[in-house]
């Protein structure tokens, strides 16, 4: 069985250079592990009995969804089990989470990413709804609302949460939490000691970025 490592068009935009530490460590940690970069809303053309490891929910649902004899799991799954990775010490910080949409029936998923923040020494405190019921951060309705509509769902959801600082595991979700005034802490970042910076926001900016990689690859 092949591996292949995609980190998916936002974190391809948002950091490249963190999607290339977490290819090296698994290339380290694993051994031959591809790399893909073919957005997953294209043909990926994967080779016979490939496994996909993710950051993007997206990906992983459309892999494991789309295409036969392809299998999926998350970066945060995988790290989860590694006694290699060198995990940072957050001191106990509390933290609420929110759970990307693709994933609300993948508790696999969510035990994961709670796993290593544990890992990490950060303690979540969980909003009333989550995991296999959590709410959408806002940004699957773009292209369904109006830009102030959609903006006020993203501040609603980001209302809910019961801190500041907003554990999230999508890119997109980074760009909602920040609208709706909280702190978002993407867990690559958290993995490797970084600070999560916001970048393009606006709701238009954004997805014509992506669009443009999406079209690209």
């Amino acid at each position: 069985m092949g591996i292949i490592y995609a980190p998916g068009c936002a974190l391809k935009i948002y950091k490249p250079q963190l999607a290339d530490k977490v290819l090296e460590f698994l290339k380290n940690d694993l051994g031959d592990v591809g790399e893909h970069l073919t957005c997953c809303r294209n043909e990926p053309r994967f080779k016979a009995s490939t496994q996909v490891i993710n950051t993007c929910a997206g990906c992983d649902k459309r892999y494991r969804e789309l295409y036969e004899d392809v299998t999926t799991i998350s970066l945060w799954e995988v790290l989860a089990q590694s006694q290699t990775f060198p995990f940072p010490d957050y001191d106990g910080i509390e933290m609420a989470i929110q759970d990307a949409c693709p994933t609300r029936t993948e508790e696999r998923v969510h035990n994961a990413v709670r796993h290593l923040l544990r890992r990490m020494n950060i303690r979540v405190i969980e909003p009333k709804n989550t995991r296999t019921k959590a709410l959408c951060c806002g940004d699957s309705f773009y292209g369904v609302l109006p830009v102030d509509q959609l903006k006020a769902q993203m501040k609603k959801r980001a209302q809910d949460m019961p801190c500041d600082d907003v554990v999230v595991y999508c890119v997109s979700c980074v760009k909602s939490m920040h609208i709706g005034g909280k702190k978002p802490r993407y867990v690559v970042d958290l993995l490797f000691g970084e600070d999560t910076e916001i970048g393009t926001f606006e709701p238009d900016e954004w997805h014509g970025k992506l669009k443009k990689f999406i079209d690209a690859h």
